[in-house]
């Protein structure tokens, strides 16, 4: 292959990463008008119609179902969008714990527990809705959420990660954090709220620093 030819596939490649990426943040930006829409009815004490919250979202019928098969599945996440971000937000908040990503992330620990008295009685209903439900356009079925909090929280490290670790730490602290663990650490463990965020907060602490070595 010549050096032009080289040249061109590589400008080709980073273009189509460009599009899908671009691709990848409009949808992120159409579901989250769509639950923004969503929780804003439900803070008014209404019961929102798929009409109502495609009128509040400005989009159509069809791509709110594109992202949520289901009324039921759409305003549990918006309840619980409404129940945890504000103490997530502050527990994330970069004055209070810089950059340190082990602080950042038990300070999600934190949050999580404490919000699941409330959040996670819907997270189970979410989950009941989503277990066998098709992927969603925007390729996940559930937990789109979670993944932005853990991407916060282990932000600072990003720049000394490559592409794989930050994937593979992301996914691993997925595992250990959220509703499915704690369904685990409550139901199979028995474990009450003191106990479950001793264990998660190990847990998360042990990958987040296991990375931190791997990377040097």
């Amino acid at each position: 292959m010549t050096a032009h030819g080289y040249t061109h596939d590589v400008e080709a490649s980073q273009a189509r990463d460009t599009q899908t990426s671009g691709r990848e943040a409009q949808k992120r930006r159409t579901r989250a008008a769509i639950v923004a829409a969503t929780r804003q009815l439900v803070s008014e004490g209404k019961t929102p119609s798929i009409d109502d919250i495609a009128e509040a979202a400005d989009v159509s019928r069809r791509t709110i179902y594109l992202y949520f098969p289901t009324l039921d599945q759409l305003v549990l996440d918006a309840s619980v969008a409404l129940l945890s971000e504000a103490t997530v937000d502050a527990a994330l908040d970069t004055a209070r714990y810089g950059d340190d990503a082990v602080a950042r992330t038990d300070a999600l620990v934190s949050a999580l527990v404490h919000t699941a008295n409330d959040a996670l009685p819907l997270g189970r209903k979410i989950l009941r809705l989503t277990v066998d439900a098709p992927r969603t356009t925007d390729g996940g079925r559930r937990g789109y959420r979670r993944i932005e909090w853990i991407e916060r929280a282990v932000e600072p490290l990003r720049a000394r990660l490559t592409d794989e670790q930050h994937e593979r730490l992301v996914s691993s602290l997925a595992v250990v954090l959220g509703w499915e663990a704690m369904i685990v650490l409550r139901d199979v463990r028995g474990l009450d709220a003191v106990q479950e965020e001793a264990a998660m907060r190990w847990a998360a602490r042990a990958l987040v620093e296991a990375m931190i070595s791997e990377a040097g």
